[in-house]
């Protein structure tokens, strides 16, 4: 059974321009870390040129399908039925970009086919990542 859940979205930069610029982006899911989601955009796409990657729980991107949700670094709300925005907030300014609602769902189905919603506990080695922190400790 796979660990990690890659899943490749076209992305559109929402900017002061009438028509918004469309971006590559990658939706990534990993067994090991149950709880979150990550975005990554390549170098390319960025106003640094370098890839940008942005962790936030997956309960956030499920729920911010059907209501804003978010009130940190990333947000997430409906657009109409078929776009989602995802809003990320970094100190050198925010990026806002819609999404594909279609693609959202499919990559939530998919992560809930590998981890149920509610069992993600069950994917976590407690013993072993506290061994890993005292280890690091000393």
């Amino acid at each position: 059974m796979p660990t990690l859940i890659e899943q490749p979205v076209e992305a559109r930069l929402v900017a002061a321009a009438p028509r918004m610029q469309s971006i590559p982006a990658t939706l990534h899911y990993d067994r090991r870390d149950p709880f979150a989601v990550r975005m990554t955009f390549p170098a390319p796409a960025t106003l640094e040129g370098v890839e940008v990657c942005w962790t936030f729980a997956r309960e956030l991107l499920r729920a911010g399908l059907t209501g804003p949700e978010g009130h940190g670094d990333v947000r997430v709300r409906p657009y109409g039925y078929d776009r989602t925005v995802l809003e990320f907030h970094a100190p050198e300014g925010t990026a806002v970009v819609h999404i594909h609602s279609t693609d959202v769902r499919h990559f939530l189905k998919r992560t809930t086919e590998l981890v149920p919603t509610g069992r993600e506990h069950l994917q976590l080695d407690l013993d072993h990542d506290l061994a890993e922190l005292m280890r690091d400790a000393c």
